[in-house]
């Protein structure tokens, strides 16, 4: 994301915890960077103050309401007009109108139990993350993720507005295009209170389900 921002003339200013700061060094000189969590309140506030858009990974990490602190936290401080855009996992739903696989119930279901149960991750608070965002009266997008692989830049991902879309089924993304995503949706206005759900651009189900291109005379 830092990357596409900055490729845009974006000035940043980047939340990192403190032991991964050195991760950022090749931006070191080009970034302003705000060593801590993303859920201590006081350092989103610092981090936000200004911005005209905020880019969030809702992280459910913990058993300490990671993620729904970290999106308080940035409803409450950043500025009034600013452009918020969260990230998640197709898991989550707004409407209650998505059709999941049983694969993808399975994983949930049985993963998050487990992985709330070693008290390492609580996918429950990342659905509560996403339902004070949808309540929220903010100019807000949700992005909710396929799979993720690694690669070059395929180009900005298509999207449906639930998952169970037929051009949706290839379940696959760039993680850099996902990141593309993420930035562009700052200055898409048509996607302001939608929760997109995005797959990558060159995937077989986009490829198979793409809209033709009107030709010019």
């Amino acid at each position: 994301m830092i990357e596409h921002a900055l490729a845009r003339g974006y000035e940043v200013v980047g939340v990192c915890r403190e032991a991964s700061v050195p991760k950022l060094d090749r931006f070191a000189d080009r970034i302003t960077i705000v060593a801590g969590a993303t859920d201590d309140r006081e350092v989103v506030r610092r981090a936000v103050a200004g911005c005209d858009g905020v880019l969030t990974v809702l992280v459910p990490w913990g058993m300490q309401h990671y993620a729904s602190g970290t999106a308080q936290a940035v409803l409450d401080f950043a500025e009034p007009d600013a452009r918020l855009v969260f990230s998640c996992g197709w898991h989550i739903t707004r409407d209650g109108k998505d059709v999941y696989s049983r694969k993808l119930r399975a994983l949930v279901k049985v993963g998050g139990f487990l992985a709330r149960l070693a008290r390492v991750v609580d996918i429950d608070d990342q659905v509560e993350a996403c339902d004070r965002i949808f309540a929220s009266d903010r100019r807000w997008t949700v992005v909710r993720g396929s799979d993720l692989e690694e690669g070059d830049s395929e180009g900005l991902p298509v999207w449906a507005e639930h998952v169970g879309d037929p051009i949706l089924a290839s379940n696959l993304t760039r993680r850099i295009d996902f990141a593309l995503f993420m930035v562009a949706a700052l200055t898409d206005d048509a996607l302001v209170q939608q929760a997109p759900a995005i797959v990558g651009c060159r995937s077989a189900s986009a490829l198979r389900h793409a809209v033709p291109t009107a030709r010019a005379s």
